[in-house]
This record gives C-alpha cells, sequence and structure tokens, in this order.
C-alpha cells in the first residue's frame, strides 16, 4: 500500500521539497551535504589508517613534543583546513 512509489509520486515530493526550501538554498545545501560527506569519509580512512598503524609494533621513536596534523576539507575549500594539536598526557584539560 505504502510501499510502492511512482513517477508522479517523486515528481510531486520533488515539488513540495522546492516550494519549501526554495531553488535558491537547494544548491548550497547539496554542496554543504558533500562536504561534510568528504570530511567524514576522509576521517573515517584516517582512523582506520591509525588503527593498522597502532597494531603494528615498530613506528616512528617518540619524542617529547606533540605531534601536529592537519585536517583537511574538500579540495579548493582553504577556510576549513586548521592545525590540530593531538592531546597527550602532559596536555592540560
Amino acid at each position: 500500500m505504502f510501499g510502492r512509489l511512482g513517477a508522479p509520486e517523486i515528481i510531486l515530493i520533488l515539488v513540495v521539497i522546492i516550494l519549501l526550501f526554495g531553488a535558491k538554498k537547494l544548491p548550497d545545501m547539496a554542496r554543504s551535504l558533500g562536504k561534510s560527506a568528504r570530511i567524514l569519509k576522509s576521517e573515517a580512512k584516517a582512523m582506520k589508517d591509525e588503527n593498522k598503524s597502532s597494531t603494528t609494533p615498530a613506528g616512528p621513536p617518540h619524542n617529547d613534543e606533540p605531534s601536529q596534523r592537519t585536517i583537511q576539507a574538500a579540495p579548493g575549500d582553504v577556510t576549513s583546513s586548521r592545525p590540530v594539536n593531538e592531546p597527550t598526557d602532559t596536555t592540560k584539560r
């Protein structure tokens, strides 16, 4: 009964969405959704790589200075890139 959506129903839903949000805001919403998806994908990949490197016994020698890495956003979006200090045991929270 409710599980079958045909072409007329999908068109009606799209028209209602355009009327609710306006045609000017839809491209901006799609762009920000794409950026969010790319950031989420890169963070998930970084976490997976971090887990793989933490399971291997050999690694770089440890030093006393905290490491710094940069979180990269979408290509061409230089305003979202920022350096991040990794928390250590000696860092005051």
